[in-house]
């Protein structure tokens, strides 16, 4: 008779029916980041439908903040891993993504077209001029759980490791990547030294070689490329989506030269406007490469190791949560790639070129950090800045 009840008592599987629709509709109307659509994944899986304890909700959230690439991506797969296994975990990842994937290349049709309408370079050089306010609120909302996290045997070396990634983000351009390594590798040296453990010179699972890092960061230009630097923003977005940032700017930018600096601000700013992971910028840096072919393509390759991550390593996560190598590598890896995010607000703001673009940025900065306004509503206050001032005949950035 207990089992009787216990069984009765037990929420329903979902189907896959209901992963693709319930999952979809978080993809559509998900704006606002990570943190909605942690929110709104919990509202589902735990409160409304009960298909996860409130206990297993926060340990997928743990468990998604110690892999490399974009966590509410790999939240949105691993929670539907739980419920429907691989098949669930493919159908509910992708609901999660297209959405937000086709309307972000959309509006790069728009707005990184050869001769876009005046007013809509205007919406974004106003939305582009707050891009860099937007990145330092992003770093300065993870700072406090990142400092929470580390450990006393870490607090010394955890603002070394923060300078470190800003600075990097301002000078090193492609070579962020090894910065972003180095601090976690370092740390796992500190580690060993100071705790004698890790001695049997293994390497975390998320590091990859440096001789892989450098030849890729010194690939040619082509598909080859784009493909390389997808799979830096799907393997290497420790601590928050916004820290592939400088690393897409400096090869869509400075080293392949897909974009211009202000199309590039556009770029990051659609990535914030539109629903679904922040990651969908990459989307729009494809598109600028290679057309639809290339958005698709770079979005691909982004976010296959998030799916491969869960698929292959779901069963094991209780162990990598336990491991404390890949503890000590993310305790260096982690603070670097929040600087990283400080750091990339630099050579964003360094991108704008007119006076008035300067205010938006510094009217942004005062509605993300002190009034606390969202992102959307700020990204969308500053396109319409910049409608008005073009509209008055103010000069727009070539």
């Amino acid at each position: 008779m207990d089992l009787t009840r216990r069984a009765a008592a037990m929420p329903t599987r979902p189907s896959l029916a209901t992963v693709l629709r319930e999952w979809g509709r978080i993809g559509c109307l998900g704006f606002g980041g990570p943190p909605t659509h942690i929110a709104m994944f919990r509202q589902l899986c735990v409160a409304d439908r009960g298909w996860l304890t409130a206990h297993e909700f926060e340990d997928a959230i743990a468990a998604c903040n110690l892999l490399p690439g974009p966590a509410s991506t790999q939240l949105s797969i691993y929670c539907a891993w739980r419920l429907r296994g691989r098949g669930g975990a493919l159908v509910g990842g992708l609901a999660f993504i297209v959405p937000g994937l086709v309307v972000i290349l959309a509006l790069a049709a728009l707005f990184l077209a050869g001769s876009p309408p005046r007013w809509v370079r205007a919406a974004g050089a106003g939305a582009g001029a707050a891009v860099a306010a937007v990145a330092m609120h992003a770093a300065v909302g993870l700072l406090p759980a990142s400092w929470k996290r580390a450990k006393a045997i870490n607090r010394v070396r955890w603002p070394l490791y923060l300078a470190a990634g800003t600075a990097g983000a301002a000078t090193l351009g492609p070579w962020l990547v090894l910065l972003l390594l180095g601090c976690g590798l370092a740390e796992l040296a500190a580690r060993r030294v100071l705790l004698g453990r890790g001695a049997d010179g293994s390497r975390p699972a998320s590091a990859l070689p440096a001789p892989v890092v450098a030849a890729g960061a010194a690939t040619g230009g082509g598909l080859l490329a784009l493909v390389w630097v997808a799979v830096k923003v799907g393997l290497l977005s420790y601590g928050g989506g916004f820290v592939i940032i400088p690393l897409m700017r400096a090869d869509a930018v400075d080293h392949y030269h897909w974009m211009s600096a202000a199309q590039f601000l556009n770029a990051v700013a659609l990535g914030q406007i539109t629903p679904g992971p922040v990651v969908h910028t990459v989307a729009a840096v494809g598109y600028a490469a290679g057309g639809v072919g290339g958005g698709l393509l770079a979005a691909a390759v982004a976010f296959a190791p998030s799916f491969a991550f869960i698929l292959v390593g779901g069963p094991h996560f209780d162990r990598l949560r336990a491991n404390p190598r890949m503890r000590a590598f993310l305790d260096g890896a982690g603070p670097a790639a929040l600087g990283a995010i400080l750091g990339s607000a630099i050579p964003l703001a360094l991108a704008l070129r007119e006076p008035w673009q300067f205010a938006v940025l510094a009217g942004a900065a005062i509605l993300l950090l002190a009034a606390r306004r969202g992102v959307v509503l700020t990204l969308l206050a500053a396109a319409l800045a910049g409608v008005i001032i073009a509209a008055a005949g103010g000069p727009l950035p070539t």
